[in-house]
């Protein structure tokens, strides 16, 4: 008689960053959206001024179209850590533990706005880089 035994395994889904979002409204015709990236020990994500070809994904922002606001410039960061990386074979900018981008709105209703888009980002340890992924978001300005 045979017995065919078949073992489970569970692959092990990494999750080494966790987004969160808010807004501040600066007076009635500016607010500033919050994206904030924390990022589990030994992992970093990178910056969106990553430069070159064969790199890593760069952290990249998309905001849909809508009543009530509109983009004022450009997603802004604090500054990164720069470093060669060996995975890449080049300079790159990245970020540890924590990091909170800025927006910059100004708003063209009386109106409470929600703000709505997608974020795209790749993250990576000193062994392995998990694929690129994106994030929707939805951000209240009340």
């Amino acid at each position: 008689m045979l017995v065919a035994g078949a073992t489970a395994t569970q692959a092990q889904i990494l999750h080494p960053v966790t987004w969160s979002y808010g807004a501040k409204k600066l007076n009635a015709k500016e607010a500033v959206l919050f994206l904030k990236a924390t990022v589990e020990n030994g992992w970093h994500i990178y910056s969106q001024n990553v430069s070159g070809d064969g790199g890593p994904v760069k952290t990249s922002f998309t905001f849909a179209a809508a009543k009530g606001y509109k983009l004022n410039g450009r997603v802004t960061e604090p500054a990164p850590i720069a470093r060669f990386e060996k995975a890449f074979n080049m300079q790159v900018s990245y970020f540890e533990h924590e990091v909170i981008f800025q927006q910059k709105i100004k708003l063209t209703g009386a109106a409470q706005v929600t703000i709505k888009g997608t974020l795209e980002y790749m993250t990576c340890n000193d062994k392995q880089c998990l694929p690129p992924e994106d994030v929707n978001f939805t951000i209240p300005v009340k």
